[in-house]
């Protein structure tokens, strides 16, 4: 078994949270500095979008994910309570086991899961809705029993729920509409797909501002061209 890998990732939203100077000149705030914690999480999703946009062949993208991963791993230790960090490692987690096969991958989405489910109960809304977002994926792209714990109804109920608490989430869009593809539903996929397309970009986080909206534009023209047939 190989989980699909350009389904498991998470492209998740921005997650630098601002914090405000305190120096005001003219009603114009002076530029907001980030907090150590901010920048620990941009600086992994940064590395995730890189190795998973820009790696030259699939073994490239393993080993350096699984680099990542420690990083990401490490984060969520520091910061056990703080639901971007777990979404960030239940992001890169998920792409590892995207990654890899049988038992070694379900292993991989099994961690992810329950890392995203700790993050989901702290904040359901926190980074764009990346916790519900990631887990609607995982219960859509892992096999269901025997083999695994995937669950369609569970995968709807979060991803209905991730574009509920984030109607401005690229992620939360996309993942939805491919769900909704995959079950038939093209018309609703369109829609979602429109809707995660108009969402604000995120200029912070290059790379993934750069090739998401291309990954969005490729499944709108499957949708398209299903609705046409």
């Amino acid at each position: 078994m190989k989980l699909a890998n350009n389904h498991l990732t998470i492209a998740a939203a921005a997650i630098t949270a601002v914090i405000a100077s305190g120096f005001v000149s003219h009603a114009k705030s002076a530029p907001a500095a980030k907090s150590r914690f901010d920048e620990d999480v941009l600086a992994v999703a940064n590395d995730w979008a890189r190795v998973k946009y820009l790696s030259k062949s699939n073994d490239e993208r393993q080993r350096n994910m699984d680099a990542v991963g420690a990083k990401a791993d490490e984060l969520a230790q520091r910061y056990p309570d703080r639901p971007e960090a777990l979404i960030w490692d239940g992001i890169v987690t998920s792409e590892r086991a995207s990654l890899t096969w049988g038992i070694g991958a379900l292993n991989l989405a099994s961690k992810a899961r329950d890392v995203l489910l700790k993050a989901e109960s702290l904040n359901p809304k926190a980074a764009d809705a990346g916790a519900p977002t990631s887990l609607g994926v995982l219960y859509y792209r892992v096999p269901g029993f025997p083999f695994g714990w995937g669950d369609k109804d569970k995968a709807r109920a979060y991803l209905e729920e991730a574009v509920k608490n984030a109607p401005n989430g690229r992620d939360a869009h996309y993942f939805y509409a491919d769900f909704l593809y995959e079950q038939g539903d093209y018309k609703a996929a369109e829609y979602e797909l429109k809707q995660g397309l108009s969402s604000p970009a995120h200029p912070e986080r290059p790379i993934w501002n750069t090739y998401f909206p291309k990954v969005m534009q490729g499944l709108l023209a499957k949708v398209q061209e299903k609705e046409r047939s």
